[in-house]
């Protein structure tokens, strides 16, 4: 009587088991992709690349403007030239709560480096980093982004 308890004790385990590594369900592949969430930034259209200067004339660049640096990134103030060093959570907010008219060449933003007092694979490391975080946060907000170098 024993033998039997284990045995069905063992079976239900082992039915348990199975049952939890199955695949889960596959997806529909005719079904649509999820909408992505409104960011607020779908009204500035996507950039027009006629309206963009040259790479070597981007003293005039009018639209929102990054600099990754190793304490954070920062985002100028085209109107008084001040950087304001902003988390990486903190940019979809600051961009959204730009004027219409801050976005002239479209929905692009213009991303330089800071260059590194101390260049130690630390610094360098928090640079990466940020740059990353930068990218990631631009992306899933569908803004294009142009380098500087």
């Amino acid at each position: 009587m024993r033998t039997r308890a284990l045995f069905f004790f063992f079976a239900a385990i082992l039915i348990a088991l199975l049952a939890a590594c199955s695949k889960p369900p596959a997806a529909d592949p005719g079904a649509a992709p999820p909408e992505p969430k409104p960011t607020g930034l779908e009204k500035i259209p996507m950039p027009d690349p006629a309206k963009m200067p040259s790479v070597q004339d981007l003293s005039g660049w009018k639209n929102p403007y990054f600099v990754v640096r190793q304490d954070g990134i920062g985002m100028v103030d085209l109107e008084n030239h001040e950087v304001h060093i902003l988390q990486p959570e903190q940019i979809p907010a600051e961009l959204v709560s730009l004027q219409s008219s801050a976005w002239p060449y479209g929905r692009v933003v213009l991303v330089t480096q800071a260059a590194l007092k101390d260049p130690t694979p630390e610094a360098k490391a928090e640079l990466r980093k940020n740059r990353a975080l930068l990218a990631g946060t631009l992306k899933d907000l569908d803004v294009v982004v142009r380098e500087f170098p």
